[in-house]
């Protein structure tokens, strides 16, 4: 008998297996295998909130095998992911696999590699219910909000609308920026610009300030060409030069938030993808001869803090590589903010002397980016402050003051490694003027080359990316690492907000349905509550709190909120403003307007249901160009006799009557094989299915003939039958009772 280890994760399985060895077998989950009913709320809200947890449907087959495993196993280890939701992935294994809960061998591990697996094994815990507790606590709170608030959005709006706890709160993030912007009043202000040289013509530029006794806005061009008249013939002297030395430490290792703000700004990755590469380099990875190896860290994490082994580690690869001045003095401590979860390390390397071009070849491109990303953060994190010479100069022009300053890197420091990606900012903000000054002194006069004013703008405040949006749920306390990247998935897919050139804005429709929210429910999706909420959860992790009373709590104050909220519902429901486009409708000459369905987005006439008319889209919104149908000769309809046309749809190309939709005959394009069916001697055809083409006879339905792999001449040695063809190129017989294969070589196996 051996140790069963099991994980959620099939690939996990795969790298835990090379590193335990033959006495230990290791089986996935594939996720929970037990989850509320999709049918009903599945929460007894009079009887202390009890939930009502079933067998995930499908996962049957699946539960029947870890049962007879577990039962065959000498020893069974829970491995799954060291969080809230792999602790209850656990609990829930327990409960399904009917395992003894005090006896069960809960083994957590913040890296896949043989150390960690040994110590872990070595050192096996029972299941948290503290952990379990507060991800039941969200999952709960989640299913209540969900359940209970979207059927009213259905009344009001319209039907398959959801609310949701978290992801209406981010709704309303992106639609108050959006009235931010609409509120916004622009201010006109105007800049001007001193470019001047040295004697030794050396140039620089330097901006207006104002007196020497204070700051002088330029707020119209009147004021700026007054200030220019009284410049233009002045003598500009350096009136000060102060010189400094600044140290510039470098960033902390990866958060997952950190992680995908850099990976969106960097790598041009969204969430949803960047969690998706680092799942895969944490899981693990095939190193060619070397096996397979977890090449990162748990990357669902909001903690700062790195092993001692890895800081000593990462300490010596930089002494032998950069060299000793590249090491501080004292490995840095990066503090992790109060609310963070602090049970694993920030996101690293698991070896940091395995660099990104030393396993390249045996990774995708987007696995190779983000493991060098995540790598050279992380080097970056352990080195030495970068060095930098700073000189803030002002120059004199009569009692008027310019002012300009720059930088340049006496040592690299962490630098020589990664540069944090810089935040996308309003296009207002000024930046420095010269990267590099020349060396100046004081009293020194300079040559005036030229005098530049600009008008300018005040910009409104920026529409969010992903990744400040991520950042902004982050620093508000919005959800949690596992959170982030999901909710801002699901609110795009819902509908409630689009992306538009990487910005994200609120559609007609999420801003409706926010301000119905922000109406009714307003201390539900307002952003202190909600970070509360989250810093209650985190107490229930830690064992100081109960979960009940934060449900019970919560819950008294929705139910009130609802009574009011449905007393008003029956009312003249919301209308969703359409979006005009400049298509003009083809049959009424109306301008369209954009809908949504099944398949996207489209531009329909609002005439309808009097106009008919639609387009289709492309992804910027832009009308795509309708193609005529094209009439097939010599084919007629078998139901009216008018032509038939070739028309494309979701699945591919098919036969159409030309007078649709008054005869809505259609037919599939298929092809001959030119092999006849072994049941009616038909035509065997090729037809397109919804995954994949399949081999079918001609006279279906009345003829059952249907294979997937492709049929051949050849028969089967033992019943006289067609063989099939997989492939591989290995043969079988096409009746299942018969049972031959061929092996290639004509070798009945």
């Amino acid at each position: 008998m051996s140790n069963l280890v099991i994980v959620e994760s099939p690939s996990k399985a795969g790298t835990i297996k090379g590193y335990l060895g033959s006495n230990y077998k290791v089986v996935a989950s594939k996720g929970h295998i037990r989850d509320l009913p999709k049918s009903t709320l599945g929460i007894d809200l009079d009887n202390g909130f009890e939930a009502k947890y079933i067998n995930i449907r499908g996962k049957g087959d699946l539960i029947k095998e870890l049962k007879k495993e577990v039962k065959n196993a000498k020893k069974v280890y829970l491995a799954t992911d060291p969080d809230r939701e792999g602790e209850a992935i656990s609990w829930h294994l327990v409960k399904a696999l009917g395992l003894d809960e005090q006896s069960v061998n809960r083994i957590t591990f913040n890296e896949i590699s043989k150390p960690a697996l040994k110590q872990a094994i070595a050192h096996p815990t029972k299941i948290d219910m503290n952990l379990v507790d507060s991800q039941q606590a969200r999952r709960l709170l989640d299913r209540i909000v969900g359940y209970k608030i979207s059927p009213l959005l259905w009344k009001k709006i319209r039907g398959g609308l959801s609310a949701g706890r978290v992801q209406s709160v981010a709704t309303r993030l992106v639609v108050d920026r959006e009235k931010e912007i609409e509120a916004f009043v622009s201010e006109e202000y105007w800049t001007i610009d001193a470019l001047l040289s040295t004697e030794d013509k050396k140039s620089l530029c330097a901006r207006f300030y104002g007196t020497t006794d204070k700051k002088l806005p330029l707020k119209d061009e009147s004021s700026a060409k007054d200030i220019l008249a009284q410049l233009k013939n002045g003598i500009y002297t350096v009136s000060s030069v102060k010189k400094s030395v600044r140290q510039k430490r470098p960033a902390p290792p990866f958060t997952t938030a950190q992680l995908q703000q850099d990976a969106y700004r960097k790598l041009n990755f969204q969430s949803q993808r960047t969690m998706r590469v680092a799942q895969s380099l944490y899981e693990g990875v095939t190193l060619g001869k070397k096996g397979d190896h977890g090449l990162i860290t748990y990357m669902r994490t909001d903690s700062l803090r790195v092993s001692e082994q890895a800081q000593d580690a990462a300490r010596s690869f930089i002494s032998e590589k950069y060299g000793n001045q590249f090491v501080p003095d004292k490995p840095w401590v990066y503090k992790t903010k109060g609310s963070s979860q602090d049970a694993h390390e920030a996101i690293r390397p698991t070896d940091v002397t395995r660099t990104p071009d030393s396993v390249k070849d045996n990774l995708s491109s987007d696995q190779y980016r983000l493991y060098k990303l995540i790598w050279n953060r992380f080097v970056a994190s352990q080195m030495a402050s970068t060095v930098i010479d700073t000189q803030n100069v002002e120059i004199n022009c009569n009692e008027y003051v310019f002012k300009c300053s720059g930088e340049t890197v006496r040592f690299a420091g962490h630098l020589a490694v990664y540069e944090q990606a810089k935040e996308e900012e309003s296009p207002d903000r000024e930046d420095s003027l010269n990267a590099k000054l020349p060396v100046l002194t004081e009293g020194e006069r300079l040559v005036l080359n030229e005098l530049a004013e600009h008008q300018n703008f005040t910009q409104p405040p920026a529409r969010y990316t992903e990744a400040t949006l991520i950042k902004t749920l982050d620093e508000k306390g919005i959800g949690r690492p596992s959170t982030f990247s999901p909710t801002v998935t699901t609110i795009l897919q819902r509908g409630y907000i689009e992306r538009k050139e990487k910005q994200l804005r609120p559609t007609p429709l999420g801003t409706v349905t926010n301000d119905l929210m922000e109406q009714s429910f307003a201390p539900i999706i307002d952003y202190q509550f909600t970070a509360q909420l989250e810093e209650k959860l985190d107490e229930v992790a830690n064992g100081k709190m109960d979960y009940i009373s934060i449900l019970d709590s919560f819950y008294s104050e929705l139910k009130k909120l609802l009574e009011s909220a449905e007393s008003v519902a029956e009312k003249e429901k919301l209308k969703v403003p359409d979006v005009e486009t400049d298509i003009i409708c083809s049959k009424c000459g109306r301008k369209m307007v954009i809908k949504s369905g099944r398949f996207g987005k489209f531009a329909a006439c609002p005439g309808y249901p009097e106009c008919k008319n639609t387009t289709p889209l492309d992804r910027n919104g832009e009308a795509l160009e309708k193609k005529e149908a094209e009439t097939v000769p010599g084919m007629s309809c078998d139901l009216c006799g008018k032509p038939v046309v070739k028309k494309s749809g979701r699945y591919g190309d098919f036969y159409a009557c030309s007078d649709y939709p008054n005869c809505k005959f259609t037919k599939p394009i298929t092809r001959d094989t030119g092999i006849s069916c072994p049941k009616c001697s038909g035509k065997i055809i090729i037809k397109k299915g919804k995954k994949k083409e399949f081999y079918s006879c001609e006279n279906y339905p009345k003829c059952d003939f249907s294979v997937w792999d492709m049929p051949t001449e050849e028969k089967c040695p033992l019943c006289g039958k067609i063989l099939l063809k997989r492939k591989s190129g290995k043969m079988y017989c096409s009746d299942k009772d018969c049972g031959y294969k061929d092996s290639g070589s004509g070798e009945n196996k």
